[in-house]
């Protein structure tokens, strides 16, 4: 081989040290373009701890993102600083919970853990710290003055009525609402379809929907097992969908029904299975998180789309389920009675992948939204909950000899109220009326 023949401005060289280069650049496009989509939520990833009275709110529905930052105040004595609320880690807490299943009336016998006798209430002495700050106390009657003349929908499955409850167990402290209507329409799953709560003082409803896929879904076959489901990725659930410009804030979570036996559907033709539909439709298996992102992306473009919307919609990230030594319906259980620390236990692959196609679709819709006046957020707190296994009812979710649904008796994915779910309200204050 001649060396010397070989000038560093030849074709092939150039192309050699071009390669390399037009990688490097590649990566860099990507990383800033994530940075700045990370960047364009920093008001709800971030908030500024402050010696000066939080700013008032902005009325304005320009298309330029949000404020810098979700500043509250701590203590005179505190400088200005950022953090990111999303990443931290569970301290001890010498504080009481918010309620008790005694002063809450609310609470479902399925995560009342004090009345079912769950052995360790150690759960309820942690608190969220994230990194660089401390995430403020829920105060339940500024969140009802800045909530006033408006309207809010919890829109998903059992953890959207989950948060929903929690919601209305922290605010009850405060004030509590009135039940609006009487005769809720039931699904074929024997669930309220829509319950609505009115707060007659602040003028203030919130409303809880029933539509665990986000989308349009039948109930095909109820005889195999947890039923199959037939799914239309491309057409948002109407129960919900019809009524979005009534609410100024919907807050969307759905992921679990999704492991139920589904065929998926666009334009009324079957596109898809998961694999408990094997055998019962001639279609191509698709990995569940495609069905995931193309849910949330149909429901996220309805927001997006409709007409007299001006509001916020916010999704919010999945949880893990904290089954050990089996699953739900293999003998797992979750009894541990401390939080991992972080770094103890790592996010599942299928976990990452779900987060990932939630914030896909967001990302996805989120031009569209603000074009028509209207805002997307996300509430992440899968990396704090991650790191909870002891939150959940596990047996204590009912009395002995009981179960939560069918066969299932231990609950390893919901959570206890009060517990770590209360950071999820502690979250949305900040996102949507610490400013107010």
């Amino acid at each position: 081989m001649r060396l010397h023949n070989s000038s560093p401005f030849s074709p092939r060289v150039s192309v050699a040290i071009a390669t390399p280069i037009i990688v490097l650049l590649a990566l860099a496009v990507i990383s800033l373009y994530d940075m700045n989509f990370s960047d364009s939520y920093r008001f709800i990833r971030r908030a500024s701890s402050s010696s000066t009275s939080p700013p008032a709110a902005s009325s304005s529905s320009s298309t330029s993102p949000p404020a810098a930052s979700s500043s509250y105040s701590t203590s005179p004595a505190t400088a200005v600083e950022t953090c990111d609320v999303t990443r931290g880690q569970w301290v001890p807490d010498a504080e009481a919970p918010y309620y008790t299943n005694l002063t809450c009336p609310f609470i479902d016998d399925l995560q009342n853990c004090m009345r079912f006798g769950k052995p360790s209430l150690e759960f309820l002495r942690w608190r969220w710290r994230p990194d660089g700050c401390d995430l403020p106390r829920f105060d339940a009657a500024r969140f009802l003055e800045a909530m006033r003349g408006k309207s809010m929908a919890f829109v998903g499955d059992s953890l959207s009525r989950n948060h929903f409850k929690s919601l209305l167990c922290i605010l009850s402290k405060v004030a509590l609402p009135e039940e609006v209507g009487t005769a809720p329409e039931i699904d074929v799953t024997g669930r309220a379809v829509r319950r609505d709560y009115h707060y007659v003082e602040h003028d203030f409803t919130v409303s809880l929907f029933w539509s665990p896929f986000l989308v349009k879904a039948n109930l095909s076959n109820a005889t195999l097992g947890l039923g199959l489901w037939d799914i239309h990725l491309d057409t948002p659930d109407a129960r919900w969908a019809a009524h979005i410009a009534d609410f100024d804030y919907i807050v969307l979570s759905s992921t679990n029904w999704f492991f139920r036996p589904s065929v998926y559907y666009k334009s009324g033709r079957a596109v898809g299975r998961n694999s408990g539909g094997s055998g019962v439709h001639n279609v191509t298996e698709l990995p569940v998180p495609r069905a995931v992102r193309a849910a949330f992306r149909t429901a996220l473009g309805a927001i997006a789309a409709r007409e007299g919307f001006r509001g916020k919609a916010v999704v919010r990230t999945l949880t893990p389920a904290h089954f050990e030594n089996g699953e739900w319906n293999t003998g797992g259980d979750c009894v541990r009675t401390r939080p991992f620390r972080r770094g103890e236990r790592s996010l599942g692959a299928i976990e990452a992948e779900f987060r990932a196609a939630q914030v896909d679709a967001l990302r996805e819709t989120e031009a569209a939204a603000r074009q028509n006046g209207a805002e997307l957020l996300l509430l992440d707190i899968t990396e704090a909950m991650a790191l909870r296994p002891d939150g959940h009812p596990s047996r204590y979710g009912h009395l002995p000899g009981g179960s939560v649904e069918g066969s299932f008796v231990v609950d390893c994915l919901h959570w206890c109220l009060p517990g770590p779910i209360d950071l999820w309200s502690e979250l949305l204050f900040q996102m949507l009326a610490a400013h107010h």
